[in-house]
Protein backbone atom coordinates (compact mmCIF):
# COMPACT_ATOMS: atom_id res chain seq x y z
CA UNK A 1 0.00 0.00 0.00
CA UNK A 2 1.23 3.36 -0.82
CA UNK A 3 0.26 7.04 0.29
CA UNK A 4 -2.40 8.88 -2.34
CA UNK A 5 -0.67 12.17 -2.96
CA UNK A 6 -3.42 13.03 -5.99
CA UNK A 7 -5.51 14.56 -3.17
CA UNK A 8 -2.72 16.95 -3.36
CA UNK A 9 -2.68 17.88 -6.95
CA UNK A 10 -4.43 15.05 -8.95
CA UNK A 11 -1.90 14.61 -12.01
CA UNK A 12 0.86 14.47 -10.26
CA UNK A 13 3.82 17.37 -11.80
CA UNK A 14 1.71 17.76 -15.28
CA UNK A 15 -1.85 19.07 -13.11
CA UNK A 16 -1.92 22.69 -14.89
CA UNK A 17 -3.38 23.57 -10.81
CA UNK A 18 0.02 22.55 -9.66
CA UNK A 19 2.08 24.17 -12.62
CA UNK A 20 0.14 27.34 -11.72
CA UNK A 21 0.49 27.09 -7.71
CA UNK A 22 4.12 27.04 -8.65
CA UNK A 23 4.29 29.41 -11.02
CA UNK A 24 2.60 31.77 -8.81
CA UNK A 25 3.91 31.42 -5.36
CA UNK A 26 7.01 33.46 -5.49
CA UNK A 27 5.32 36.43 -6.66
CA UNK A 28 3.00 35.63 -3.78
CA UNK A 29 5.03 35.33 -1.22
CA UNK A 30 6.85 39.01 -2.65
CA UNK A 31 3.92 40.30 -2.42
CA UNK A 32 3.30 39.61 1.32
CA UNK A 33 6.55 40.68 1.90
CA UNK A 34 5.71 43.96 0.55
CA UNK A 35 3.19 44.60 2.38
CA UNK A 36 4.60 43.27 5.56
CA UNK A 37 6.98 46.00 5.35
CA UNK A 38 4.31 48.63 5.09
CA UNK A 39 1.75 47.16 7.56
CA UNK A 40 -0.22 50.57 9.71
CA UNK A 41 -2.44 49.49 12.58
CA UNK A 42 -4.62 46.24 13.82
CA UNK A 43 -6.67 46.37 10.99
CA UNK A 44 -4.28 45.92 8.38
CA UNK A 45 -2.62 43.26 10.06
CA UNK A 46 -5.99 41.23 10.33
CA UNK A 47 -6.72 41.90 6.65
CA UNK A 48 -2.27 41.02 5.91
CA UNK A 49 -2.79 37.77 7.78
CA UNK A 50 -6.35 36.83 6.57
CA UNK A 51 -4.51 36.61 2.70
CA UNK A 52 -1.21 35.83 3.93
CA UNK A 53 -2.75 32.44 5.19
CA UNK A 54 -4.30 31.74 1.47
CA UNK A 55 -0.62 32.34 0.69
CA UNK A 56 0.21 29.39 3.03
CA UNK A 57 -2.11 26.89 2.08
CA UNK A 58 -1.10 26.92 -1.67
CA UNK A 59 2.65 26.92 -0.32
CA UNK A 60 1.75 24.19 1.89
CA UNK A 61 0.30 21.73 -0.65
CA UNK A 62 2.81 22.42 -2.96
CA UNK A 63 5.91 21.58 -0.25
CA UNK A 64 3.67 18.49 0.74
CA UNK A 65 3.73 17.48 -2.62
CA UNK A 66 7.37 17.89 -3.48
CA UNK A 67 8.87 16.52 -0.33
CA UNK A 68 6.76 13.25 -0.13
CA UNK A 69 7.13 12.58 -3.36
CA UNK A 70 11.34 12.76 -2.98
CA UNK A 71 10.52 10.56 0.46
CA UNK A 72 9.20 7.67 -1.34
CA UNK A 73 11.57 7.77 -3.72
CA UNK A 74 14.47 10.36 -4.10
CA UNK A 75 15.70 8.97 -6.97
CA UNK A 76 12.48 10.86 -8.35
CA UNK A 77 13.44 13.78 -11.06
CA UNK A 78 10.96 16.09 -11.01
CA UNK A 79 10.95 16.24 -6.81
CA UNK A 80 15.05 16.39 -7.09
CA UNK A 81 14.72 19.01 -9.85
CA UNK A 82 11.91 21.01 -7.45
CA UNK A 83 13.63 20.66 -3.94
CA UNK A 84 16.02 23.66 -4.44
CA UNK A 85 12.74 25.48 -5.48
CA UNK A 86 10.88 24.60 -2.39
CA UNK A 87 14.11 25.76 -0.81
CA UNK A 88 13.45 29.24 -2.17
CA UNK A 89 9.66 29.10 -1.71
CA UNK A 90 10.51 28.79 2.22
CA UNK A 91 13.27 31.28 2.14
CA UNK A 92 10.63 33.56 0.94
CA UNK A 93 8.22 32.53 3.87
CA UNK A 94 11.00 33.24 6.32
CA UNK A 95 11.50 36.54 5.24
CA UNK A 96 7.92 37.55 5.20
CA UNK A 97 7.61 36.28 8.78
CA UNK A 98 11.15 38.40 9.81
CA UNK A 99 9.34 41.17 8.53
CA UNK A 100 6.31 40.67 10.70
CA UNK A 101 8.43 40.78 13.45
CA UNK A 102 10.20 43.01 13.08
CA UNK A 103 6.83 45.23 12.40
CA UNK A 104 5.84 44.17 15.53
CA UNK A 105 8.96 44.70 17.47
CA UNK A 106 7.87 47.59 19.71
CA UNK A 107 3.73 46.62 19.29
CA UNK A 108 1.33 46.08 21.83
CA UNK A 109 -0.08 42.86 20.90
CA UNK A 110 -2.83 43.20 23.71
CA UNK A 111 -4.23 45.79 21.77
CA UNK A 112 -4.04 44.39 18.77
CA UNK A 113 -5.89 40.93 19.85
CA UNK A 114 -7.93 43.03 21.83
CA UNK A 115 -9.32 44.61 18.12
CA UNK A 116 -11.27 41.79 16.39
CA UNK A 117 -11.85 37.88 17.31
CA UNK A 118 -9.72 36.82 14.67
CA UNK A 119 -6.51 38.29 15.67
CA UNK A 120 -7.44 37.23 19.03
CA UNK A 121 -7.32 33.51 17.42
CA UNK A 122 -3.89 34.57 16.77
CA UNK A 123 -2.19 36.20 20.16
CA UNK A 124 -0.16 33.21 20.44
CA UNK A 125 1.11 33.51 17.01
CA UNK A 126 1.66 37.65 17.15
CA UNK A 127 3.21 37.35 20.90
CA UNK A 128 5.28 34.60 19.17
CA UNK A 129 7.01 36.67 16.52
CA UNK A 130 7.38 40.01 18.85
CA UNK A 131 9.30 38.03 20.69
CA UNK A 132 11.51 36.39 17.72
CA UNK A 133 12.28 40.16 16.57
CA UNK A 134 15.25 40.06 19.11
CA UNK A 135 16.55 36.54 16.58
CA UNK A 136 15.92 38.34 12.98
CA UNK A 137 18.94 38.25 10.92
CA UNK A 138 19.79 42.61 9.88
CA UNK A 139 17.07 42.90 6.66
CA UNK A 140 20.23 43.95 4.69
CA UNK A 141 21.94 40.20 5.14
CA UNK A 142 18.97 37.98 5.53
CA UNK A 143 18.23 37.84 1.53
CA UNK A 144 21.87 36.84 0.75
CA UNK A 145 22.28 34.31 3.83
CA UNK A 146 19.26 32.75 3.57
CA UNK A 147 20.18 31.82 -0.04
CA UNK A 148 23.76 30.51 0.85
CA UNK A 149 21.73 28.33 3.49
CA UNK A 150 19.98 26.62 0.15
CA UNK A 151 23.68 25.76 -1.26
CA UNK A 152 24.75 25.34 2.42
CA UNK A 153 23.33 22.77 5.11
CA UNK A 154 20.24 22.63 2.92
CA UNK A 155 22.15 21.12 -0.53
CA UNK A 156 24.21 19.00 2.25
CA UNK A 157 20.77 17.99 3.89
CA UNK A 158 19.70 16.61 0.46
CA UNK A 159 22.80 15.00 -0.21
CA UNK A 160 22.55 12.99 2.66
CA UNK A 161 19.05 11.39 2.19
CA UNK A 162 20.32 10.66 -1.39
CA UNK A 163 23.56 9.06 0.30
CA UNK A 164 21.30 7.13 2.87
CA UNK A 165 18.54 5.88 0.41
CA UNK A 166 20.99 4.99 -2.44
CA UNK A 167 23.22 2.77 0.02
CA UNK A 168 22.56 -0.97 -0.81
CA UNK A 169 24.43 -3.71 0.66
CA UNK A 170 25.16 -7.32 -0.32
CA UNK A 171 23.44 -9.91 2.18
CA UNK A 172 22.47 -13.19 1.63
CA UNK A 173 22.83 -12.65 -2.48
CA UNK A 174 21.28 -9.67 -2.90
CA UNK A 175 21.79 -6.02 -2.62
CA UNK A 176 19.16 -4.49 -0.26
CA UNK A 177 19.02 -0.94 0.68
CA UNK A 178 19.78 0.60 3.75
CA UNK A 179 16.58 0.41 5.27
CA UNK A 180 15.74 -2.99 4.93
CA UNK A 181 18.97 -4.07 6.19
CA UNK A 182 18.51 -2.07 9.96
CA UNK A 183 15.46 -3.91 9.92
CA UNK A 184 16.96 -7.48 10.15
CA UNK A 185 17.57 -6.05 13.51
CA UNK A 186 14.10 -6.93 14.97
CA UNK A 187 14.75 -10.71 13.42
CA UNK A 188 14.11 -13.41 15.58
CA UNK A 189 17.32 -15.35 14.41
CA UNK A 190 20.12 -14.25 16.40
CA UNK A 191 22.64 -15.23 12.75
CA UNK A 192 20.75 -13.06 11.14
CA UNK A 193 20.80 -10.23 13.13
CA UNK A 194 24.60 -10.39 14.07
CA UNK A 195 25.15 -10.54 9.87
CA UNK A 196 22.85 -8.22 9.32
CA UNK A 197 24.72 -5.37 11.64
CA UNK A 198 28.15 -6.81 10.56
CA UNK A 199 26.69 -5.66 7.28
CA UNK A 200 25.60 -2.46 7.84
CA UNK A 201 28.95 -1.43 9.70
CA UNK A 202 30.98 -2.59 7.19
CA UNK A 203 29.13 -0.91 4.74
CA UNK A 204 29.13 2.75 5.96
CA UNK A 205 32.92 3.41 4.94
CA UNK A 206 31.92 3.94 1.10
CA UNK A 207 30.11 7.34 2.24
CA UNK A 208 31.37 8.25 5.50
CA UNK A 209 33.46 10.99 3.84
CA UNK A 210 30.53 12.44 2.08
CA UNK A 211 28.54 11.99 5.07
CA UNK A 212 30.92 13.90 8.06
CA UNK A 213 31.28 16.42 5.08
CA UNK A 214 27.26 17.08 5.13
CA UNK A 215 27.54 16.93 9.05
CA UNK A 216 30.44 19.42 9.36
CA UNK A 217 29.01 21.88 6.79
CA UNK A 218 25.20 21.78 8.96
CA UNK A 219 26.32 22.21 12.13
CA UNK A 220 29.09 24.80 10.78
CA UNK A 221 26.82 26.95 9.64
CA UNK A 222 24.91 26.54 12.50
CA UNK A 223 27.20 28.26 14.47
CA UNK A 224 27.34 31.05 12.01
CA UNK A 225 24.00 31.78 11.87
CA UNK A 226 23.53 31.71 16.06
CA UNK A 227 26.01 35.10 15.62
CA UNK A 228 24.08 36.58 12.82
CA UNK A 229 20.83 35.71 15.03
CA UNK A 230 21.81 37.08 18.06
CA UNK A 231 21.45 33.50 20.29
CA UNK A 232 24.09 32.16 22.81
CA UNK A 233 24.34 28.86 21.77
CA UNK A 234 23.31 26.21 18.78
CA UNK A 235 21.07 24.71 21.85
CA UNK A 236 19.07 27.97 22.52
CA UNK A 237 17.91 28.06 18.77
CA UNK A 238 16.33 24.65 19.51
CA UNK A 239 14.72 25.61 22.67
CA UNK A 240 13.44 28.61 21.28
CA UNK A 241 12.03 26.52 18.50
CA UNK A 242 10.74 24.13 21.08
CA UNK A 243 8.88 26.77 22.87
CA UNK A 244 10.75 25.28 26.22
CA UNK A 245 12.81 26.89 28.76
CA UNK A 246 16.42 25.75 30.18
CA UNK A 247 14.50 25.04 33.46
CA UNK A 248 12.38 22.36 31.68
CA UNK A 249 15.26 20.77 29.93
CA UNK A 250 17.39 20.34 33.08
CA UNK A 251 15.00 18.57 34.99
CA UNK A 252 14.30 16.28 32.46
CA UNK A 253 18.10 15.27 32.07
CA UNK A 254 18.80 14.94 35.07
CA UNK A 255 15.76 12.59 35.76
CA UNK A 256 16.99 10.70 32.44
CA UNK A 257 20.54 10.40 33.87
CA UNK A 258 19.24 9.34 36.90
CA UNK A 259 17.60 6.57 35.37
CA UNK A 260 20.44 4.99 33.36
CA UNK A 261 21.56 1.94 36.12
CA UNK A 262 17.63 0.43 35.75
CA UNK A 263 18.06 0.67 31.87
CA UNK A 264 21.41 -0.97 32.10
CA UNK A 265 19.89 -3.69 34.53
CA UNK A 266 17.51 -4.46 31.72
CA UNK A 267 19.85 -4.65 28.91
CA UNK A 268 22.13 -6.97 31.41
CA UNK A 269 18.90 -8.84 31.60
CA UNK A 270 18.17 -9.13 28.40
CA UNK A 271 21.75 -10.92 27.39
CA UNK A 272 20.90 -13.39 30.34
CA UNK A 273 17.96 -14.29 28.54
CA UNK A 274 19.64 -14.40 25.05
CA UNK A 275 22.43 -17.00 26.90
CA UNK A 276 24.94 -14.53 27.37
CA UNK A 277 26.54 -12.71 30.68
CA UNK A 278 27.66 -9.12 30.73
CA UNK A 279 26.35 -6.22 28.42
CA UNK A 280 24.09 -6.80 25.84
CA UNK A 281 25.37 -6.62 21.71
CA UNK A 282 24.30 -3.84 19.80
CA UNK A 283 22.80 -6.17 17.10
CA UNK A 284 20.92 -7.57 20.08
CA UNK A 285 19.30 -4.37 21.45
CA UNK A 286 15.89 -5.07 19.03
CA UNK A 287 15.85 -9.05 19.13
CA UNK A 288 12.76 -10.07 20.19
CA UNK A 289 12.21 -12.43 23.04
CA UNK A 290 9.59 -14.66 24.47
CA UNK A 291 8.20 -17.48 23.17
CA UNK A 292 5.27 -15.43 21.44
CA UNK A 293 7.67 -14.06 18.44
CA UNK A 294 4.85 -12.75 15.95
CA UNK A 295 4.83 -11.52 12.63
CA UNK A 296 2.09 -9.34 11.32
CA UNK A 297 0.47 -8.70 8.13
CA UNK A 298 -0.90 -5.74 7.07
CA UNK A 299 -4.47 -6.44 7.94
CA UNK A 300 -3.64 -8.40 10.97
CA UNK A 301 -1.68 -5.12 11.86
CA UNK A 302 -4.82 -2.98 11.00
CA UNK A 303 -6.82 -4.75 13.16
CA UNK A 304 -5.10 -5.05 16.09
CA UNK A 305 -4.65 -1.37 16.04
CA UNK A 306 -8.77 -0.84 15.78
CA UNK A 307 -9.28 -3.26 18.22
CA UNK A 308 -6.67 -1.98 20.68
CA UNK A 309 -8.03 1.65 20.51
CA UNK A 310 -12.15 0.86 20.12
CA UNK A 311 -11.63 0.57 23.64
CA UNK A 312 -10.40 3.99 24.50
CA UNK A 313 -12.84 5.85 21.80
CA UNK A 314 -15.14 4.87 18.76
CA UNK A 315 -13.85 8.34 17.13
CA UNK A 316 -10.25 6.82 17.31
CA UNK A 317 -10.93 3.12 16.01
CA UNK A 318 -12.49 5.05 13.35
CA UNK A 319 -9.74 7.37 12.76
CA UNK A 320 -7.24 4.36 12.27
CA UNK A 321 -9.73 2.93 9.60
CA UNK A 322 -10.46 5.64 7.56
CA UNK A 323 -6.35 6.62 7.66
CA UNK A 324 -6.06 3.37 5.85
CA UNK A 325 -9.02 3.70 3.88
CA UNK A 326 -7.67 7.13 2.56
CA UNK A 327 -4.86 5.57 1.57
CA UNK A 328 -2.83 7.97 3.76
CA UNK A 329 0.22 5.39 4.29
CA UNK A 330 3.34 4.13 2.23
CA UNK A 331 4.06 0.87 4.61
CA UNK A 332 7.14 -1.18 2.84
CA UNK A 333 10.29 -0.54 2.53
CA UNK A 334 11.94 -0.37 -1.14
CA UNK A 335 15.02 0.89 -2.95
CA UNK A 336 15.16 4.48 -2.80
CA UNK A 337 12.78 5.28 -0.12
CA UNK A 338 14.14 7.32 3.05
CA UNK A 339 14.20 5.03 5.67
CA UNK A 340 12.40 5.38 8.99
CA UNK A 341 9.00 6.79 9.80
CA UNK A 342 7.64 9.97 9.69
CA UNK A 343 4.28 11.61 9.77
CA UNK A 344 3.46 15.00 7.93
CA UNK A 345 0.30 16.82 8.21
CA UNK A 346 -1.55 17.68 5.61
CA UNK A 347 -3.72 20.92 7.14
CA UNK A 348 -5.17 22.22 3.85
CA UNK A 349 -6.82 18.53 3.10
CA UNK A 350 -7.28 17.96 7.34
CA UNK A 351 -5.53 14.72 6.55
CA UNK A 352 -1.91 13.56 7.46
CA UNK A 353 0.25 11.17 5.56
CA UNK A 354 2.45 8.56 6.98
CA UNK A 355 5.48 7.41 5.94
CA UNK A 356 6.63 3.52 7.55
CA UNK A 357 8.92 0.89 6.56
CA UNK A 358 6.83 -2.02 7.87
CA UNK A 359 8.56 -5.28 8.27
CA UNK A 360 5.79 -7.48 9.88
CA UNK A 361 7.34 -7.04 13.38
CA UNK A 362 5.33 -5.73 16.80
CA UNK A 363 8.31 -2.89 16.71
CA UNK A 364 6.29 -2.30 13.20
CA UNK A 365 3.22 -1.86 14.62
CA UNK A 366 4.24 0.35 17.50
CA UNK A 367 5.67 2.15 14.83
CA UNK A 368 2.07 2.70 13.51
CA UNK A 369 0.49 3.14 16.57
CA UNK A 370 2.99 6.19 17.17
CA UNK A 371 2.48 7.72 13.43
CA UNK A 372 -0.89 7.61 13.97
CA UNK A 373 -1.14 9.40 16.77
CA UNK A 374 0.77 11.95 15.47
CA UNK A 375 -2.03 12.24 13.10
CA UNK A 376 -4.57 11.63 15.20
CA UNK A 377 -2.78 15.32 16.87
CA UNK A 378 -3.08 16.85 13.66
CA UNK A 379 -6.55 16.08 13.30
CA UNK A 380 -7.48 17.53 16.44
CA UNK A 381 -5.89 21.26 15.21
CA UNK A 382 -7.38 21.30 11.61
CA UNK A 383 -9.89 23.41 12.57
CA UNK A 384 -7.45 25.86 13.50
CA UNK A 385 -6.21 28.77 11.39
CA UNK A 386 -3.54 27.06 9.48
CA UNK A 387 -1.06 29.76 10.89
CA UNK A 388 -2.21 28.34 14.04
CA UNK A 389 -1.81 24.84 13.23
CA UNK A 390 1.87 24.36 13.93
CA UNK A 391 2.76 22.88 17.81
CA UNK A 392 6.30 22.33 19.62
CA UNK A 393 7.93 19.46 19.43
CA UNK A 394 8.21 18.48 22.49
CA UNK A 395 4.04 18.51 22.75
CA UNK A 396 3.87 16.44 19.40
CA UNK A 397 4.92 13.32 20.71
CA UNK A 398 2.07 13.58 23.38
CA UNK A 399 -0.78 11.72 21.06
CA UNK A 400 2.01 8.89 19.74
CA UNK A 401 3.26 7.90 23.06
CA UNK A 402 -0.11 7.89 24.24
CA UNK A 403 -1.16 5.75 21.52
CA UNK A 404 2.07 3.52 22.01
CA UNK A 405 1.14 2.59 25.68
CA UNK A 406 -2.40 2.51 25.42
CA UNK A 407 -1.03 -0.61 22.68
CA UNK A 408 1.19 -2.22 24.99
CA UNK A 409 -0.43 -2.09 28.17
CA UNK A 410 -3.68 -3.58 26.69
CA UNK A 411 -1.63 -6.53 25.03
CA UNK A 412 -0.32 -7.09 28.70
CA UNK A 413 -3.36 -7.20 30.15
CA UNK A 414 -4.77 -9.36 27.93
CA UNK A 415 -1.89 -12.29 27.33
CA UNK A 416 -0.25 -14.89 28.97
CA UNK A 417 3.21 -14.79 31.29
CA UNK A 418 5.19 -15.89 27.85
CA UNK A 419 3.10 -13.10 25.75
CA UNK A 420 4.42 -10.57 28.19
CA UNK A 421 7.97 -11.28 28.40
CA UNK A 422 7.81 -10.53 24.24
CA UNK A 423 5.86 -7.77 25.38
CA UNK A 424 7.63 -6.02 28.52
CA UNK A 425 10.85 -6.63 26.35
CA UNK A 426 9.59 -4.61 23.28
CA UNK A 427 8.09 -1.84 25.90
CA UNK A 428 11.58 -0.99 27.56
CA UNK A 429 13.68 -1.61 23.88
CA UNK A 430 11.64 1.12 22.47
CA UNK A 431 11.76 3.24 26.08
CA UNK A 432 15.67 3.07 26.24
CA UNK A 433 15.60 4.00 22.64
CA UNK A 434 14.12 7.05 23.51
CA UNK A 435 16.12 7.83 27.20
CA UNK A 436 18.97 5.91 27.13
CA UNK A 437 20.28 6.17 22.86
CA UNK A 438 18.43 9.95 23.11
CA UNK A 439 20.58 10.68 25.99
CA UNK A 440 24.12 9.62 23.50
CA UNK A 441 22.45 11.56 20.94
CA UNK A 442 21.82 15.00 22.71
CA UNK A 443 25.60 14.12 24.67
CA UNK A 444 26.92 13.20 21.08
CA UNK A 445 25.41 16.75 19.65
CA UNK A 446 26.86 18.35 22.39
CA UNK A 447 30.23 17.34 21.62
CA UNK A 448 30.16 18.00 18.20
CA UNK A 449 28.74 21.19 18.02
CA UNK A 450 31.51 22.55 20.54
CA UNK A 451 34.34 20.59 18.30
CA UNK A 452 33.00 22.14 15.14
CA UNK A 453 33.77 25.71 16.46
CA UNK A 454 37.26 24.76 16.38
CA UNK A 455 37.78 22.35 13.58
CA UNK A 456 36.46 19.98 10.70
CA UNK A 457 35.65 16.33 12.55
CA UNK A 458 37.13 13.57 10.25
CA UNK A 459 34.81 10.22 10.23
CA UNK A 460 36.92 8.62 12.91
CA UNK A 461 36.80 11.42 15.45
CA UNK A 462 33.04 11.06 14.92
CA UNK A 463 32.99 8.03 15.22
CA UNK A 464 34.70 8.04 18.45
CA UNK A 465 32.44 10.78 20.01
CA UNK A 466 29.43 8.50 19.44
CA UNK A 467 31.04 5.58 21.16
CA UNK A 468 32.46 7.99 24.05
CA UNK A 469 28.12 9.28 24.13
CA UNK A 470 27.18 5.35 23.66
CA UNK A 471 30.08 4.45 26.92
CA UNK A 472 28.57 7.35 29.01
CA UNK A 473 24.47 6.17 28.62
CA UNK A 474 25.04 2.36 27.77
CA UNK A 475 27.56 1.84 30.31
CA UNK A 476 27.84 -1.76 31.24
CA UNK A 477 24.69 -2.55 29.85
CA UNK A 478 26.19 -2.22 26.47
CA UNK A 479 28.87 -4.91 25.06
CA UNK A 480 32.02 -2.64 24.64
CA UNK A 481 33.19 -4.47 22.01
CA UNK A 482 30.05 -4.95 20.00
CA UNK A 483 28.84 -0.88 19.75
CA UNK A 484 27.83 1.37 17.01
CA UNK A 485 30.13 4.15 16.05
CA UNK A 486 28.03 4.78 13.11
CA UNK A 487 24.87 5.86 14.35
CA UNK A 488 25.85 9.26 13.55
CA UNK A 489 25.37 8.48 9.29
CA UNK A 490 22.58 6.49 9.71
CA UNK A 491 20.23 8.96 11.85
CA UNK A 492 19.06 11.67 9.79
CA UNK A 493 18.12 13.88 12.89
CA UNK A 494 21.59 15.37 12.66
CA UNK A 495 20.89 16.91 9.56
CA UNK A 496 18.41 19.04 10.11
CA UNK A 497 18.99 22.24 9.19
CA UNK A 498 16.44 24.19 10.78
CA UNK A 499 16.10 22.04 14.09
CA UNK A 500 19.04 21.59 15.82
CA UNK A 501 19.48 18.51 19.17
CA UNK A 502 16.39 16.71 17.42
CA UNK A 503 16.80 14.62 20.38
CA UNK A 504 15.10 15.63 23.55
CA UNK A 505 12.19 16.37 22.51
CA UNK A 506 11.44 12.71 21.93
CA UNK A 507 12.32 12.25 25.82
CA UNK A 508 10.06 14.83 26.89
CA UNK A 509 7.22 13.36 24.58
CA UNK A 510 7.70 10.14 25.60
CA UNK A 511 7.72 10.81 29.26
CA UNK A 512 5.05 13.66 29.11
CA UNK A 513 2.61 11.25 27.16
CA UNK A 514 3.18 8.46 29.95
CA UNK A 515 1.61 11.09 32.70
CA UNK A 516 -1.24 11.90 30.20
CA UNK A 517 -1.80 8.41 30.38
CA UNK A 518 -2.08 8.19 33.88
CA UNK A 519 -4.38 11.34 33.75
CA UNK A 520 -7.15 8.45 31.42
CA UNK A 521 -5.97 5.98 33.57
CA UNK A 522 -7.38 8.17 36.84
CA UNK A 523 -10.02 9.72 35.08
CA UNK A 524 -11.39 7.50 32.92
CA UNK A 525 -14.18 8.01 29.90
CA UNK A 526 -14.36 12.31 31.46
CA UNK A 527 -10.92 12.04 30.02
CA UNK A 528 -11.07 12.12 26.36
CA UNK A 529 -12.50 15.60 25.74
CA UNK A 530 -10.34 16.91 27.57
CA UNK A 531 -7.30 15.08 25.38
CA UNK A 532 -8.94 16.57 22.64
CA UNK A 533 -8.59 19.56 24.08
CA UNK A 534 -4.90 19.04 25.20
CA UNK A 535 -3.94 18.45 21.99
CA UNK A 536 -5.54 21.17 20.28
CA UNK A 537 -3.97 23.57 22.49
CA UNK A 538 -0.99 22.54 21.86
CA UNK A 539 -0.25 25.22 19.10
CA UNK A 540 -1.41 28.25 21.06
CA UNK A 541 0.68 27.55 24.45
CA UNK A 542 4.52 27.62 25.32
CA UNK A 543 5.49 23.85 26.63
CA UNK A 544 5.26 24.84 30.15
CA UNK A 545 1.91 26.58 30.12
CA UNK A 546 0.35 23.67 27.90
CA UNK A 547 1.13 21.59 30.87
CA UNK A 548 0.51 23.20 33.20
CA UNK A 549 -3.26 23.51 31.87
CA UNK A 550 -3.57 19.51 32.85
CA UNK A 551 -2.04 20.15 36.20
CA UNK A 552 1.77 18.90 35.42
CA UNK A 553 4.76 21.20 36.12
CA UNK A 554 7.03 20.20 33.56
CA UNK A 555 10.03 21.83 35.37
CA UNK A 556 9.59 19.85 38.66
CA UNK A 557 12.01 16.55 38.20
CA UNK A 558 9.89 14.62 40.62
CA UNK A 559 7.07 14.68 37.53
CA UNK A 560 9.70 13.06 35.34
CA UNK A 561 10.83 10.45 37.86
CA UNK A 562 7.13 9.85 38.52
CA UNK A 563 6.70 9.09 34.87
CA UNK A 564 10.18 7.31 34.76
CA UNK A 565 9.40 5.03 38.02
CA UNK A 566 6.15 3.54 35.37
CA UNK A 567 9.53 2.27 33.19
CA UNK A 568 11.81 1.21 36.32
CA UNK A 569 8.51 -0.88 37.52
CA UNK A 570 8.45 -2.49 34.37
CA UNK A 571 12.13 -2.96 34.49
CA UNK A 572 11.99 -4.59 38.04
CA UNK A 573 8.66 -6.82 36.66
CA UNK A 574 10.90 -7.91 33.61
CA UNK A 575 13.69 -9.13 35.55
CA UNK A 576 11.47 -11.24 37.80
CA UNK A 577 10.22 -12.63 34.95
Amino acid sequence: MNWDLSKLYKNGFEDEAFKSDLAGIDGRLEEMLRRAEKLAGPADVETFLKDYSDVMVTFAKLSLFVSLTNAANVNDENANRLMERLMIMDMGNQKVMSALSRYLADKDIAIYAAHSDYLKAHEYLLSNLKKDAAHVIDPALEDTVLRMQMTGGGAFATLRDQLDAGLLIEFDGEKKPLSAIRGLAYSPDADVRKRAYEAEIAAYPAIETPMAACLNSIKGEALTLIGLRHYDSVLDTSLDYAHMDRATLDALIAAMKESLPAFRRFFRAKAQKLGYEGGLKFYDLFAPLGSSVKEYSLDEARALLQQVFSKFSDKMAKFIDHAFEDHWVDVYPRPGKVGGAFCAGAHPLGTSYVLANFDGSLSSVSTFAHELGHAYHNDCVKDNPILMSDYPMPLAETASIFNETMLVNKLIEESDAQTQITLLDQQLTDAAQVIVDILSRYLFESEVVARRADHVLTPAELCEIMLDAQRQTYGDGLDENCMHPYMWACKSHYYSTGLHFYNFPYAFGLLFGLGVFALYQQKGEDFLPLYDKLLRDTSSGDVRQVAAGVGIDVTDVNFWRGSLKVLTDRIDEFERI
